[in-house]
């Protein structure tokens, strides 16, 4: 089935989330809520697989664009995009919604999102489910090996003004693409897809918005990351593709002091972009995870 017969049933809508940002979100299906994050260099499209088969199973599916990507909102500067901003609006997208909590699902940054919103927000996270992303405190951990620094070596360069940018259009967003294409298995990611990637980040000031997320990050001291972690409570799931080529499958599993209820299920075919690699499995994951009875 392509891709538009699959998403044919989804409606799109704007929220407002604090200081008048606005974000887009898609959405599909009835049911108890359910927030799909995506990670970096996403959008709400990055969940085309889990939107149809999370609305077939009961649940109001809600796929956001984040502040900065594709067609939401893109506030000027670094500052902007801070892991307490980024957490608030979507504590903030819940209650716009109309509801008082949410399954909250995240990849890569989306998951970063969903873990500080599970910390800074805990009465708007029903549960908590994690594709490919450490939990902080084992990132800060990652960071002191020589190992995981090789494999961040792009988190350094987006440090730098205006050449990451430049870097990632030249050549029709050929790096941009690589780094989807590289980072999954082969046949995850089709040239029609590829042409809604492009016309995402040939939004005017996503690139620059997008990169901020590492900017922002990196302009905390790491004694600034720890100080905001707590215990979650939410019961969690960690969902990791174990090719992943940027992040180790060390990070996978967070400390159970810091999240007591969590569950790892590793996807040794899978990459980094585990919900295009295995998107039945994830589907069935994920499904299975939001059932409370």
């Amino acid at each position: 089935m392509d891709t538009t017969r699959r998403l044919r049933d989804t409606t799109h809508g704007e929220a407002r989330v604090g200081d008048g940002v606005r974000l887009h979100y898609v959405e599909a299906g009835e049911g108890p809520l359910v927030l799909l994050l995506h990670g970096f260099p996403e959008f709400w499209y990055a969940w085309r697989h889990q939107i149809p088969a999370l609305a077939q199973a009961g649940l109001r599916v809600v796929a956001p664009d984040m502040r900065g990507y594709n067609l939401s909102d893109k506030p000027l500067g670094w500052r902007a995009y801070g892991i307490d901003t980024l957490a608030g609006d979507i504590a903030n997208l819940i209650r716009d919604l109309g509801e008082e909590w949410a399954y909250v699902v995240g990849h890569d940054w989306g998951a970063a999102v969903a873990y500080a919103t599970a910390m800074s927000h805990p009465e708007v996270v029903r549960r908590l489910a994690i594709l490919n992303a450490p939990h902080p405190a084992r990132m800060l951990e990652g960071f002191r090996t020589l190992r995981q620094l090789r494999k961040s070596w792009y988190m350094f360069i987006f440090q730098l003004p205006v050449l990451p940018e430049h870097a990632l259009a030249r050549d029709g967003f050929s790096l941009a693409k690589r780094t989807l294409r590289d980072g999954s298995a082969p046949g995850s990611f089709s040239d029609e897809d590829l042409v809604r990637y492009v016309a995402a980040w040939s939004q005017p000031g996503a690139l620059t918005a997008m990169i901020n997320y590492y900017r922002a990050v990196f302009r905390q001291s790491p004694r600034a990351h720890t100080a905001r972690i707590r215990t979650i409570e939410a019961p969690t799931l960690v969902i990791w593709g174990q090719r992943d080529q940027h992040l180790g499958a060390e990070l996978a599993e967070p400390r159970r002091s810091l999240v007591p209820d969590v569950r790892v299920e590793r996807l040794p075919q899978a990459g980094h972009f585990v919900q295009h690699d295995a998107p039945e499995r994830v589907n069935e994951l994920l499904a299975g995870f939001t059932r409370e009875d």
